[in-house]
């Protein structure tokens, strides 16, 4: 066993601190100086002084006109196509969500050929543009110029000219229904498989069939993976729908066209359309926020409870009084 020795040697001694006593119950305990970060606030009082200029360029500027921007902002023709555009986001990932989540369960399932259909259909939609599809579903009366309904080989019940079926409105719907439905494939699919294979386990121990464990339990605990794609994919199909204008649906951008090809302010026009969305834009990602917060509870993330409150601590205050 190792022995300590009783004396130290002269240099020892002369490093050693000075033993004293420890800061009693009546003594000051040393100041906290925080730590100075030189770097951090030239580099916000640069990055501050760099929008501080953007933006008084951006409102200073004659060029912007900002006047012809609040005289056309709340026009009919801009808020109905601002409608259309709402209604147009609001159709296509409602139906592209329930198309994508059929073909999600139809990947994850056990029979090949449903496997199959439903790789081939994502790889297809997302391997074209957008533009392309809708282009296509346009100029659909080229391949199939009727549609009918009718027994096979037998008489036919009834037919309709694809001209007089998909007008400029419903050929948006369906090329982006379509389109959006292989993100929203995904997106579920990936949402399912992040669920821990144990809860299906123990929800078919219990005797529930397949279709009621995905609906209760797997679909629940999945929306925390979902909802923050999900609300990507609708910001971006907000957006996206501006596309629809080449098609000559009276959308938000498309109306705004109208009017500047008859005034020609373009620049101010085109900030009506770029105002509307932001701020759409803005509501809808504030609205995601909540959502996410619903589906987080009773997890834990960064710290956090999921219900935006911060994890409780215990303090010696707490713990002597009972806080």
């Amino acid at each position: 066993m190792a022995t300590v020795p009783s004396e130290l040697s002269p240099a020892t001694a002369r490093s050693a601190p000075a033993a004293g006593p420890g800061p009693g119950p009546g003594s000051e305990p040393p100041r906290i100086v925080p730590r100075r970060r030189t770097g951090r606030r030239l580099s916000a009082a640069a990055a501050l002084l760099v929008f501080a200029l953007v933006l008084r360029s951006v409102v200073l500027n004659d060029a912007f006109q900002w006047d012809v921007v609040g005289r056309y902002f709340t026009t009919s023709a801009v808020l109905h196509g601002l409608l259309l555009t709402l209604w147009l986001t609001g159709v296509v990932m409602v139906l592209g969500f329930l198309a994508g989540t059929v073909l999600a369960v139809m990947r994850l399932s056990e029979s090949p050929v449903l496997r199959t259909l439903s790789w081939g259909y994502v790889w297809i939609f997302r391997s074209t543009p957008l533009l392309v599809q809708l282009l296509f579903w346009f100029n659909i009366g080229a391949l199939y110029p009727t549609l009918g309904l009718g027994i096979p080989y037998g008489p036919e019940l009834f037919s309709v000219k694809t001209v007089n079926l998909l007008g400029p409105t419903l050929t948006a719907v369906v090329g982006l229904t379509l389109h959006e439905s292989a993100y929203a494939a995904e997106v579920v699919r990936g949402g399912i498989l992040s669920v821990d294979p144990g809860q299906t386990e123990a929800a078919q121990a219990l005797g529930l069939g397949r279709l009621r464990t995905l609906r209760r339990i797997v679909v629940p605990q999945a929306m925390r993976s979902i909802v923050p794609t999900a609300g990507n994919m609708l910001i971006g199909t907000l957006k996206g729908t501006s596309i629809v204008s080449v098609l000559a649906v009276h959308d938000l951008l498309y109306s705004v066209q109208l009017v500047y090809n008859q005034n020609y302010q373009v620049i101010p026009l085109l900030l009506v359309a770029t105002l509307w969305y932001v701020a759409v834009t803005t509501l809808l990602s504030a609205g995601q926020y909540y959502v996410e917060r619903y589906y987080a509870r009773g997890s834990s993330r960064d710290g956090a409870t999921g219900t935006g409150r911060k994890p409780f601590h215990f303090t010696k205050r707490r713990y002597m009084y009972g806080g």
